[in-house]
């Protein structure tokens, strides 16, 4: 399916108020990105398909009693800041902590959360060396093969926790090799945006010992 503006709300059933607020925050990623190279200028030309409609696809694997999003790698703010956009229509009382050791990206992700009022913190540190985040949903976009992020995933999850992490057409093998060293229970969902693409929705991961 091919998402652009004029589709995007219709798609993703989002008010008018979230639309200005994904405009701006459009805005401000093509002010900053010839400075930081935040995304690659190629997909720019194409960000409501490539990135916020890809994001967006992963809070509809959510309910309202999950309050608390940990963002692995948030980069540009895919999926993180496009999840906290929609989230403060649908799910307000989701707080989305974004992980960025860049600083200067990390920079941009507070700019855009501040200036559209997003529920959002960003921590600007590596992966490893963050607190325990005790959270509900984590995620992951484009940032490292599956069993890292099992691995990093893990001191900040709980019994219910949901890990949702968009892959591509290599998922079978990042299964795969996973698998040799973790027990994963993973639901396989076709990706809205790529028909080469899934989301690796996974409830129950334990280490294999």
């Amino acid at each position: 399916m091919r998402v652009n503006k004029d589709s995007f709300s219709a798609v993703f059933d989002v008010s008018r108020e979230t639309m200005k607020h994904l405009e701006e925050y459009e805005s401000l990623l093509s002010k900053w990105n010839p400075k930081i190279n935040l995304v690659s200028r190629s997909t720019l030309i194409e960000i409501w398909h490539r990135h916020f409609a890809d994001s967006a696809q992963l809070i509809q694997h959510i309910d309202n009693t999950q309050t608390s999003w940990l963002d692995f790698g948030s980069g540009a703010g895919f999926p993180g800041l496009v999840i906290a956009a929609i989230a403060k229509e649908k799910h307000p009382d989701l707080v989305v902590t974004l992980v960025e050791s860049d600083q200067r990206k990390s920079a941009f992700l507070l700019t855009v959360a501040k200036a559209l009022g997003l529920n959002v913190v960003v921590r600007p540190e590596r992966i490893e060396a963050i607190s325990a985040q005790n959270a509900d949903i984590i995620s992951a976009r484009a940032v490292a093969s599956l069993s890292q992020l099992l691995s990093w995933a893990q001191p900040h999850a709980h019994r219910s926790t949901v890990l949702l992490f968009p892959k591509g057409n290599s998922y079978e093998s990042e299964l795969t090799a996973a698998r040799k060293h973790w027990h994963i229970e993973a639901e396989v969902i076709a990706s809205v945006t790529d028909s080469g693409a899934v989301i690796l929705r996974i409830k129950d991961f334990n280490r294999v010992i």
